[in-house]
């Protein structure tokens, strides 16, 4: 059945967008109730920490969202796109980098608030040292959703070696688990409206 929705591939990826920042504040929300030595604790995974695997997470935002936005403003690709990798950990608390998180996932609402169907394959260029990247809309943001799915798995499973219980992440798609999610869409400022429009 076809989607009455226009442009029905760049909403799914605008849900996929709010998605991303409710999962992050439903993280982000159980890990600011570890203590500082827990935050930093290493722990068994990619990053060795859940201090270094958040922080990471936010740099690899900051620089796909700063080349999408630039794309999409019409403006040349970052000169030094490295520059957002310059230190490694740039927030030592999460309460910190829980705000960092949660601007940089508004950018992202709204950049893909902004796409056309028609639109999404233009290309953005990164211009990486000796090769520029070029990849299309959907692709780079198919990336950046997967990229966060990913880290915040591990940053989930490292939870769970705490005393802190890991959240549930994956009450935000199906209509039957709405009232899973009412507390925090209140808090954000959302409605299930605003995201699915009319049912």
């Amino acid at each position: 059945m076809k989607s009455a929705r226009p442009d029905p591939l760049a909403h799914h990826l605008l849900s996929m967008a709010y998605n991303n920042a409710w999962a992050n504040d439903r993280l982000l929300r159980a890990c600011a109730q570890l203590s500082q030595a827990e935050f930093e604790a290493q722990r068994c995974s990619f990053f060795p920490s859940i201090k270094a695997t958040l922080n990471h997470n936010l740099c690899v935002d900051w620089f796909y969202v700063d080349a999408l936005e630039r794309e999409q403003q019409g403006l040349p690709p970052h000169a030094d796109c490295y520059s957002f990798f310059a230190v490694d950990e740039p927030f030592e608390r999460c309460a910190e980098l829980q705000q960092a998180q949660s601007k940089v996932d508004l950018r992202l609402i709204a950049l893909c608030g902004a796409q056309h169907d028609d639109q999404l394959e233009r290309i953005v260029t990164i211009a990486r040292p000796g090769r520029p990247q070029l990849e299309s809309r959907t692709r780079l943001l198919a990336h950046l959703f997967q990229h966060q799915i990913h880290h915040r798995g591990q940053v989930h499973a490292m939870l769970a070696g705490s005393s802190v219980a890991p959240p549930q992440l994956d009450e935000f798609f199906c209509a039957g688990e709405a009232d899973e999610r009412a507390a925090e869409f209140a808090a954000l400022g959302w409605t299930e409206t605003l995201i699915w429009g009319q049912p």
